[in-house]
């Protein structure tokens, strides 16, 4: 799956403060300091990151850099979401898009992670018309030129909550763009999308990887409304990588035989309450398990990368 001229696999995992239980969800949990939430990544292997929840992480792209850099780390991208489908919101977008561009141009990162959303605060309202639809698949080329102007690469995520969760929303996105895309493959499996088929067909519009597994029984609970995300994150809808239903074996070989070097991030979205310790402790060994798993799938021989080379992982 890697060759002597490419980039090692795991040297382009990156990680994201959501892992850590860092969401913009009101009341979505504690969130531990920046601080200690940094020295994990970094602990873990991790040296770059995306960008998180807007005000987490500083707004200013000078003190993003040494932040980042006082631990070792990088910026990969940040996480967007836009009011793409309201012609009457679309000043208010393109000057959201340009604050969100500088940020994560001036932070270092590459990728500017496009979500589709009914309002800032209101993810997922009433479904679209046909004229809204080709008014969101119309912006994500003005999105896709700001970030251009800026020097990064759109790439647009359906998400789970979001205007485009299902499979059928999915494939309007598909067809009347021709967006990059973020291959979640937790997210586009909740929406009912079999990923190795999208690959089949789409394969070349990936440009960028977030890698979940997930845990079946509460993802369908969580579609049937018995649960809501973050009460089935709680429970643990995102298992570690290989503990859950998505192929990721299959779909990481698909696309690494493709040749390109593409850039994954281990996302495991979790909540979790203040002094819960044990909780806390769980969030490290579930990425040290999914690192794990992504190790076990490069070949003997082929090298996994100068930055674990050296990673140990606990005992149990």
């Amino acid at each position: 799956m890697t060759t002597a001229t490419r980039a090692a696999l795991l040297d382009r995992v990156a990680t994201a403060p959501i892992s850590w239980g860092v969401c913009e969800v009101p009341g979505w949990g504690y969130q531990l300091p920046v601080h200690r939430v940094l020295a994990e990544m970094r602990s873990a292997g991790f040296i770059h990151t995306e960008l998180g929840s807007l005000g987490y992480l500083p707004t200013e792209p000078a003190d993003l850099r040494r932040t980042l850099a006082g631990n070792d780390l990088s910026l990969l991208g940040g996480f967007v979401p836009l009011v793409l489908h309201d012609p009457g919101r679309a000043a208010a977008t393109r000057e959201a898009a340009h604050r969100w561009a500088r940020l994560i141009a001036g932070g270092g990162g590459q990728f500017f992670v496009t979500c589709a959303v009914s309002h800032p605060d209101h993810w997922r309202l009433e479904p679209l018309g046909d004229a809204e639809w080709a008014v969101l698949c119309a912006s994500l080329a003005d999105i896709g030129d700001i970030a251009a102007s800026h020097g990064l690469r759109q790439v647009f995520h359906s998400h789970f909550g979001s205007l485009v969760e299902t499979d059928a929303e999915l494939g309007r996105v598909l067809d009347g763009s021709d967006v990059s895309l973020v291959l979640d493959t937790a997210h586009i499996t909740i929406g009912g999308t079999d990923v190795v088929e999208l690959l089949d067909h789409y394969a070349p519009r990936v440009g960028l990887v977030h890698l979940k597994d997930l845990e079946p029984s509460l993802a369908a609970r969580l579609k049937a409304g018995e649960l809501s995300l973050m009460q089935a994150v709680q429970r643990g809808l995102f298992p570690p990588l290989g503990r859950g239903g998505v192929a990721v074996a299959e779909i990481v070989a698909r696309l690494e035989e493709s040749g390109r070097d593409l850039w994954y991030v281990l996302e495991q979205d979790a909540a979790i309450a203040e002094g819960d310790l044990s909780a806390v402790a769980g969030l490290r060994r579930n990425a040290d398990l999914s690192l794990d798993f992504l190790r076990s799938l490069v070949p003997a021989g082929a090298g996994s990368g100068a930055t674990y080379n050296n990673h140990r992982f606990p005992e149990g």
